[in-house]
């Protein structure tokens, strides 16, 4: 299998679209056929003081250097799906029988609304992929709400938390692009605007998947 964690990890998919261009045949098939990445919102304060947070008190040290590293990189874990405070929105819609390599940089908008009042600590992107060109097309989904896969799901975390009511909006885009230096890691790029009861947030921050 050729998926990674954030479904385009270590660049794995690129190799499958070159083995497709070169021996498939007119007609021939590729299994999974189709894939989704969606992107949600979590509530994560006490994992987030656990892994995050951490760094600014390690048994009386202060290391919070090393908390600005963390906060640059996702986490790939398991999500509570007691923790998802928003919808879910695709974020990238690839069908691998067609698609390019250069559709797997992309930029997309978002729009994630609020299913009650809540903190958000995080986005937390997961991945569906499906074989559609079967007799009886079937996938598989690695969201918080399905059952476990070792793929888990890429938490992002944020610096402050976001106060959200009920209903509320939080508008974005999200950039992802392979790393120069390496392409089998990841720069994604999280753009997002949010103006609530509670609070008004404007912010772009950077993670690099490694």
């Amino acid at each position: 299998e050729w998926m990674g964690y954030f479904l385009l990890y270590e660049s794995m998919l690129n190799t499958v679209l070159y083995a497709r261009d070169k021996w498939l045949r007119p007609g021939g098939l590729i299994f999974p056929d189709k894939a989704v990445i969606y992107l949600s919102a979590v509530e994560q304060e006490q994992i987030k003081k656990e892994r995050i947070d951490f760094w600014e008190n390690v048994y009386g040290f202060d290391m919070s250097a090393l908390k600005e590293v963390a906060l640059l990189e996702p986490v790939v874990d398991v999500v509570d799906a007691d923790s998802v405070v928003t919808n879910a929105v695709p974020i990238l819609n690839i069908d691998i029988l067609t698609c390019t390599e250069e559709d797997l940089s992309f930029i997309t908008p978002f729009q994630l609304r609020a299913n009650r009042s809540d903190y958000i600590h995080a986005f937390v992107a997961f991945f569906e992929c499906a074989f559609t060109r079967i007799p009886k097309p079937l996938g598989f989904s690695t969201s918080p709400h399905s059952m476990y896969t070792h793929w888990k799901q890429t938490i992002f975390y944020l610096r402050d938390a976001i106060t959200i009511c009920e209903g509320e909006v939080i508008s974005g885009r999200i950039e992802c692009r392979s790393n120069k230096k390496n392409e089998r890691d990841l720069d994604i790029g999280l753009e997002f605007n949010f103006e609530g009861r509670r609070q008004n947030v404007n912010k772009r921050v950077e993670f690099r998947l490694r």
